[in-house]
């Protein structure tokens, strides 16, 4: 039983003391493998179409040097793992990891560090002149330097923000709407169903749309450090 409303989103459902909700985050390791031995279908081939499309986008991007060579690869995985566990959550009862800062913090936080550590190690005086920005006057180079600083250590938080507020909200709308189902007339219910259908629509555009944005970001972050 909900003790609140957000308690549908706490990972709170246990068997023998051991949380059951992060299991559906490993959920696609008993689908996707099939994918390399079944027959081709048009899912596969829809599949491998978007992985060429989004692997020529973020070869733009990225560039062309040989430091950034097969790094298009990794964010098309980190892009099928959100996708996949954001559709995941719009069936019932089962847990949205990425709804939850705990799982988008630990996506954003060790790809913006890398990208950092990276950055600053082996670009140093690209990185110190990216703290200014061409056409600064010069009494302004200190505030924009205390800007630029602000702006990089707040990105890790504001991408597992962003995906997490997303995910939330789609769902809490539609947990709010759910709820009113029992006590009201059936032709407000059969609007109710309409409505729910539609506010699935757009959630599972909301779902591909904030992956592919989540990854872009990456993507562009990690442009700006070489």
């Amino acid at each position: 039983m909900m003790t609140n409303l957000f308690s549908v989103f706490d990972p709170s459902t246990s068997m023998m003391s051991l949380s059951l909700n992060w299991l559906s985050t490993l959920l696609g390791m008993m689908f996707i493998p099939y994918s390399f031995w079944i027959i081709p279908s048009r899912y596969s081939f829809l599949w491998t179409m978007i992985c060429n499309k989004l692997h020529q986008e973020f070869k733009t991007l990225l560039g062309y040097n040989k430091i950034n060579k097969g790094s298009s690869f990794i964010f098309i995985s980190l892009f099928s793992l959100i996708v996949f566990n954001n559709f995941l959550g719009l069936f019932p009862y089962i847990f949205t990891s990425t709804s939850h800062m705990s799982m988008t913090l630990s996506l954003a936080l060790p790809i913006w560090l890398s990208f950092i550590l990276f950055g600053w190690i082996n670009n140093t005086q690209h990185m110190f002149a990216h703290l200014v920005p061409q056409g600064t006057p010069p009494i302004l180079m200190p505030f924009m330097v205390c800007i630029e600083t602000i702006s990089n250590m707040i990105r890790p938080g504001t991408l597992a923000v962003r995906l997490a507020a997303n995910m939330i909200a789609g769902h809490l709308l539609l947990t709010l709407l759910g709820n009113t189902g029992t006590s009201i007339s059936s032709i407000l219910l059969m609007l109710l169903l309409f409505t729910q259908i539609l506010l699935l629509i757009l959630e599972s555009a909301v779902a591909i749309i904030q992956s592919y944005v989540f990854v872009i970001l990456s993507t562009l972050y990690s442009s700006e450090v070489n």
